[in-house]
């Protein structure tokens, strides 16, 4: 047993729930937040057999799509005159962890 746990833009969030439904994956969604960009992302985790996870990356693969997003940093720890230019940042696909599991029903 393999638990995929998969952090996504939520841009994607829609269309991947209802991939992996179609793919009768079962999964849990919880909404998260990056550290560096501060915006909304999905962390899906899918609980699958060994045999299953292929086909669990493809669905992922096939419906999360990076983009390139204009990022205005705040100026944080620098001196409240610096001037912070924007910068573009390419952000989306699917951060991936493959993470081995024992299922035991209680």
């Amino acid at each position: 047993m393999k638990i995929i746990i998969a952090i996504v833009q939520n841009a994607d969030r829609s269309n991947l729930t209802e991939a992996l439904r179609r793919a009768k994956l079962g999964h849990t969604r919880l909404n998260t937040v990056g550290g560096f960009l501060s915006q909304g992302n999905t962390t899906f985790v899918i609980g699958v057999t060994e045999e299953r996870v292929d086909e669990a990356l493809q669905v992922i693969h096939d419906h999360c799509h990076t983009r390139e997003v204009l990022h205005r940093p705040g100026p944080g720890a620098l001196h409240p005159d610096a001037y912070v230019t924007p910068v573009h940042v390419e952000v989306g696909g699917a951060t991936i962890f493959i993470v081995d599991a024992e299922y035991r029903q209680l």
